[in-house]
């Protein structure tokens, strides 16, 4: 198999994979979705700000600053578990998504991982009208479990907004 045959294969496994996890999300498979993580991951959102242009327009906050989410493996499982409870008043009703996941782009791939950057647009509707799009990009660490599957070690998700209008953040991304 050539290097660049080796290379589409492995572009085409990542990408089915995103689409996978897409998936298991909007059909609300929360623990499948968890065990798709490491048990040392970062997941982090920070909030987006708005500067001068002539400063960097896509300003994230720093270490220090407020993260609309900030989790490790322990917190991201709480946060699935409550989703799963049924008991979460911003998920009654439960809110129906639609993940579009594209631009797709894989750094070359280092020993048994590598580095995939995302878009994604994510619709979110509950009730009768409330709706809500979000969108933005995923960094992600990727690693093989030695199995030919994937799993995330790292994700920085950047949504373009930096005002989220919504009443509660509950969705996943």
């Amino acid at each position: 198999m050539s290097l660049q045959s080796s290379e589409a294969s492995s572009r085409t496994r990542i990408e089915d994979f995103l689409y996978q996890e897409a998936e298991l999300l909007d059909n609300r498979h929360f623990d499948e979705w968890l065990a798709l993580f490491a048990d040392e991951i970062s997941y982090v959102v920070p909030v987006r700000r708005n500067v001068d242009q002539r400063c960097n327009a896509l300003s994230v906050g720093g270490l220090d600053d407020v993260a609309h989410f900030d989790d490790d493996r322990q917190s991201l499982g709480a946060r699935v578990a409550r989703l799963s409870t049924g008991t979460d008043w911003a998920e009654q009703p439960p809110t129906r998504t639609r993940r579009l996941i594209g631009n797709v782009r894989v750094a070359p791939q280092v020993d048994d991982s590598c580095n995939v950057r995302s878009n994604f647009l994510l619709y979110a509707n509950r009730l009768e009208t409330q709706t809500h799009l979000f969108a933005g990009e995923r960094h992600d660490r990727l690693e093989s479990d030695g199995s030919g599957s994937w799993r995330i070690t790292n994700r920085l998700v950047l949504l373009d907004q930096s005002v989220i209008l919504a009443p509660a953040l509950s969705v996943l991304f």
